[in-house]
């Protein structure tokens, strides 16, 4: 509580104003954004007309020829999202992993991934939680699109848009509260400066408990931005401490086919010794120059520092006969620096009578690593009965032959061009390539280690056709590759063997259309089909080859913004089959691939009934999914309901309360393997307090 305090001092020690956040803060290079987004003080906008996300350029959505769904911060706040994995459940096609407990793990059209997350287009793919406080808004781009982002994301990316200073006077300060302990403040304070300078400080702090038994959660961070804007010129300057530590929570094992269930608080384990750290620490410098009419240059430079360290005892496996749990035991160290240096030239020209925006960059970066893993010796064993599943065991780390322990090197030169083409007023023409040099090389600090090295060139097109019979209405076709290299996402899977394999290849085919029924609403149709190629497989030697394919494909609605000035709406659909087409080294052809539910709905809408009365409602529903590739255990279909209220007082303080799982549901989320599966959390009240000043 008396971080609380400290919080609301900070916010109460500044002037008056309105606390307001521009559409165009932090969006990934370009975005010129449109339009305001209000977070404090009153009533901010749901969804985003415009994006650079998807083409690097400022880009109205309905242009943009691939599924993306925004997550603005009026969202986020109007209902109380606090971790990726929330959000993640109110995105058409998107499922979220648990991640062992430690870190954000998305799965988008079938493709489970712990590194495709940006932030501000720069690649962010460290093993951590996330967090909202300093975001204007959460963009979640479908199917791969490497032309813009590099290596991985074969199944799309996520980027969180930062807020920047807005050169306008505002304020800022929110204290909230639930039912199971958790305790949370955030800052926001934006003031104009003399001279065509601004700066911004955005901060939070949070100490929280959980409706699972010994579970905590304790996390701070703090973002000052600076900014100066004269004529065609502006600088960005910001830095960020971010620090999580939390329960590493591997939730409850499997009972056969199903999950456990009557366990859903117990914590499975030593709590003592199972945690969960990360130091984030990021400065970005961004300039932007207007060099003629038209033509403007941009440089985003990116210095990340990344500290993470977990371990856990958690349980691997439920004897229904014996009544006891098996558990395991490890520890593991993830530190990385990374540099990313982004140079884009936009040009908006009307060449030959045609209107077109053409795009020339090239990005380089560095990225080191350090990995230990070390195991688990459990004292007293490693079975436990299922009456005393919380255990209060120690715990000697030791290294196995098999334990990681190595430094890794990876580079990344990349060169790209891409041309937005307006031929007529019907029709518009997106089409980009890039090529990247990736290099990779692992150090291997084991006594039987060695030195492995991999060279990499992907070469990335991106082309979409855009058809638009009215104005309000965009049909399109869109083709887009990307590739992830046989290193795995976090450079893990580099071996004698991998090292001469080539990278996966995905491949997306993609149909679609968007449209706008009225002024500020906008409903969105995609249909596609996503073959990833190239995956591991044995032969009959037992050699490894890449003869794996695996095939997603599916139709995702989904329908954001705003019906009315007084109703705002975020609501999807999407129906998925993603399986094995060609057997791989993890699974014979045929299996379905986890965390994909065949079925997925989500609504989450607002209505302000008048100035000072709103209300909120949310629904959920999941039909099964697998928790793994092995298909043994299933997690059941559930549908769960939301709801808020929001009322302003007297003077001007906005209160909300939202119930998550109005009615009680009982359900599995996530699972991260088939005796590491998250229980849903039960009803939980949420209070919150905002100020605007």
């Amino acid at each position: 509580m008396d971080g609380l305090m400290i919080v609301l001092a900070l916010a109460l020690g500044s002037a008056d104003a309105t606390a307001t956040d521009s559409a165009n803060s932090g969006a990934a290079a370009g975005d010129e954004g449109p339009g305001r987004i209000i977070v404090t003080g009153s009533r901010g906008r749901y969804g985003a007309e415009a994006t650079g996300t998807a083409t690097k350029t400022a880009t109205r959505v309905r242009d943009v020829p691939q599924a993306l769904t925004t997550i603005s911060a009026a969202q986020i706040e109007d209902q109380q999202l606090r971790s990726m994995s929330q959000l993640l459940t109110f995105v058409p096609g998107a499922s979220a992993g648990t991640g062992e407990g430690n870190r954000d793990q998305v799965v988008l059209r079938g493709n489970s991934s712990t590194a495709d997350f940006f932030v501000d287009g720069v690649r962010d793919d460290v093993q951590y939680f996330r967090d909202f406080y300093n975001v204007a808004r959460v963009e979640v781009l479908k199917g791969p699109n490497a032309m813009v982002f590099g290596r991985g994301g074969g199944g799309g990316i996520v980027n969180r848009v930062l807020k920047r200073p807005t050169f306008a006077d505002s304020r800022g300060v929110s204290a909230s509260a639930d039912g199971f302990g958790d305790l949370r403040g955030t800052v926001d304070v934006d003031a104009a400066l003399a001279g065509g300078a601004g700066v911004r400080l955005n901060a939070i702090i949070e100490d929280g408990g959980s409706f699972r038994h010994d579970v905590r959660l304790r996390r701070w961070g703090v973002n000052p931005t600076a900014a100066w804007q004269s004529g065609g010129t502006r600088i960005d300057l910001s830095v960020e401490h971010f620090h999580d530590r939390r329960t590493a929570d591997r939730g409850v094992p499997a009972n056969g086919d199903e999950p456990l269930n009557g366990y859903d608080r117990t914590f499975f384990g030593n709590p003592d010794v199972s945690y969960a750290r990360a130091n984030v620490d990021i400065a970005t410098l961004r300039v932007e120059q207007e060099v003629a009419p038209g033509l403007t240059l941009r440089n985003h430079t990116l210095l990340g520092r990344y500290r993470k360290f977990y371990q856990n005892l958690y349980p691997t496996g439920y004897d229904a006969d014996a009544d006891t749990v098996t558990l395991g035991a490890y520890n593991n160290r993830n530190d990385r620096d990374n540099l990313f240096n982004q140079t884009d030239l936009v040009w908006k020209n009307g060449l030959l009578g045609i209107d077109q925006t053409l795009l020339l960059g090239f990005e380089v970066g560095r990225q080191k690593s350090r990995n230990r893993h070390l195991t688990g010796a459990i004292a007293g064993g490693n079975t436990t009965p299922i009456t005393d599943a919380t255990v209060d065991r120690n715990v000697d780390w030791v290294s196995t032959p098999s334990d990681a322990n190595n430094r890794t090197r990876a580079t990344v030169a990349a060169i790209y061009a891409q041309d937005q083409l307006r031929l007529s007023r019907q029709v518009d023409i997106v089409a980009g390539l890039r090529f990247d040099s990736f290099n990779l090389t692992v150090d291997d600090l084991r006594s039987s280690g060695g030195q492995f090295r991999r060279r990499d060139s992907f070469v990335s097109p991106r082309i979409g056709v855009i058809l638009k019979p009215v104005d309000q209405l965009s049909l399109y076709a869109n083709y887009s590759r990307s590739y992830l290299p046989q290193s795995g996402d976090q450079f893990s899977g580099l071996t004698p063997v991998t090292d001469s394999l080539k990278p996966e290849r995905f491949d997306n085919y993609e149909i679609g259309a968007k449209w706008e029924p009225r002024p500020g609403l906008l409903a969105t149709a995609a249909i596609y089909r996503l073959d990833r190629t190239n995956t591991q497989a044995r032969d009959a030697n037992d050699q490894v080859v890449l003869t794996g394919a695996q095939r997603s494909r599916g139709l995702e609605l989904g329908l954001e913004r705003s019906v009315t000035s007084r109703w705002q709406v975020s609501a999807g659909y999407a129906w998925q089959k993603a399986d094995v087409v060609q057997s791989t080294a993890s699974a014979p052809a045929g299996r379905r691939v986890p965390l994909v539910p065949r079925h997925s709905a989500s609504l989450w809408s607002r209505y302000d009934v008048n100035r000072q009365l709103g209300v909120g409602v949310g629904l959920l529903a999941r039909s099964r999914s697998y928790a793994t590739i092995s298909n043994a255990v299933r997690l059941p279909g559930y549908a769960r309901v939301d709801g808020a209220l929001f009322y302003r007082l007297p003077g001007g303080p906005d209160t909300q309360v939202n119930v998550e799982n109005l009615l009680g549901a009982h359900y599995f989320s996530s699972a991260n393997s088939d005796n590491n599966i998250a229980p849903g959390a039960p009803r939980t009240v949420k209070a919150t307090l905002a100020f605007g000043f």
